[in-house]
């Protein structure tokens, strides 16, 4: 019986780690998706940004 409430102890431990692992996850795909819009869309951002520094 101590062995199932050990098997059980380290399933409730490792969930910790999941939840920590997923959140890694999605913090990573969402660096991706912005690096691939600035890559992109970074042309049009430099120029709308020259023309507001260019107007003050």
């Amino acid at each position: 019986m101590a062995l199932v409430h050990q098997f059980l102890a380290s399933l409730r431990r490792d969930e910790e780690g999941q939840g920590l692992a997923e959140y890694a996850l999605i913090l990573a795909l969402i660096a991706i998706v912005a690096i691939i819009a600035l890559i992109f869309l970074g042309t049009q951002v430099s120029t709308i940004l020259s023309k507001v520094g260019a107007s003050v």
